[in-house]
């Protein structure tokens, strides 16, 4: 495996010298990726107003070359408990559509202020939010997984004729949207895809050994599966005893 990312990397080197030199790894320990961006990222914070109409943190990075622009989204939805709950609290009596399941059988699946099933939604409305988009052409939508996290996968065909390509995913109730957007005829974005990945606070790789679906494992309802612990490409010991693998 080194031997193949060292003659990538020479050919690179070769073919393209200015281009591909630009090109860096960037990793964020705090919003938990690494990715390639060709050169530092720009920092912008905003908000991200999400299908129910919660408004939470939104951090982009973002960087362009040669017509092509390249951002990574991250939203954190950890406080939607929260924000739920005083959303149900505010409520009228009995006004069920208003208040959500702020208890009983339901707690975990509709939640305060339908705040849990935002968070079970997080992935399919930020994959709507860009189908939706006027003119946009969609050539593929598809189910996807990173390092084993589960996501959506979305090219799409703009109006003036560049290529949008996405990756959506949820990892610990924080929602990533990787956006890879190019001209007309150019190639597609794949130094910026393949190159996706996920850390802990301590920038150690997250590798799981089964599929990591935030609905089930982010909401605490199943323990994330164990990570692999393979020292040579970055990824940190099992998250959980051996005895908890499936």
């Amino acid at each position: 495996m080194r031997r193949v990312t060292i003659t990538f990397t020479i050919l690179l080197a070769v073919g393209a010298p200015l281009r591909a030199q630009e090109w860096i790894e960037y990793q964020n320990n705090e919003d938990g990726f690494k990715v390639n961006f060709p050169g530092p990222p720009k920092i912008t914070e905003s908000w991200w107003s999400t299908e129910q109409g919660y408004i939470l943190p939104e951090r982009v990075y973002s960087a362009e070359m040669g017509g092509g622009k390249y951002s990574m989204t991250v939203v954190d939805y950890n406080a939607i408990d929260r924000l739920g709950m005083d959303r149900s609290e505010k409520c009228p009596v009995g006004a069920e559509t208003c208040q959500g399941q702020p208890a009983g059988e339901l707690r975990n699946i509709i939640g305060p202020g339908y705040g849990v099933q935002d968070i079970r939604d997080a992935l399919v409305y930020a994959s709507f939010k860009y189908i939706s988009r006027p003119g946009v052409t969609v050539t593929d939508y598809l189910w996807n997984f990173e390092d084993l996290v589960e996501g959506h996968q979305l090219n799409l065909t703009n109006p003036d004729g560049s290529r949008s390509f996405v990756a959506i995913y949820m990892l610990r109730n924080k929602l990533y949207i990787l956006d890879g957007t190019v001209p007309k005829g150019y190639p597609e974005p794949g130094l910026l895809q393949q190159s996706l990945g996920f850390v802990d606070k301590d920038g150690a790789g997250i590798r799981f050994h089964e599929v990591y679906s935030n609905e089930f494992h982010g909401l605490g309802l199943l323990p994330e599966p164990a990570r692999f612990n393979i020292p040579d490409f970055g990824y940190a010991a099992p998250a959980q005893p051996e005895s908890n693998a499936r």
